[in-house]
């Protein structure tokens, strides 16, 4: 693809500079998107609903020790 080429052509109408505008805006942040954005890390908040890394053993009390704060 040479320099001179379009990236795109506008085959019927008549555009306005504004929409343009807005055709290349959208196809940018189309683009960008995809590549740009990494997951984001969970909150504290999402992570303490999720099962801790060691599990509750089964023994006497372990129901009460259950609805505790660790």
């Amino acid at each position: 693809m040479s320099a001179e080429e379009p990236l795109f052509r506008v085959t019927r109408g008549v555009p306005t500079a504004e929409e343009l505008a807005a055709l290349v805006g959208v196809i940018v942040a189309r683009t960008r998107s995809a590549a740009a954005h990494a997951p984001a890390a969970p909150s504290a908040w999402a992570r303490s609903g999720r099962p801790g890394a060691t599990a509750l053993a089964a023994r006497p009390g372990a129901w009460r020790a259950s609805g505790l704060p660790r």
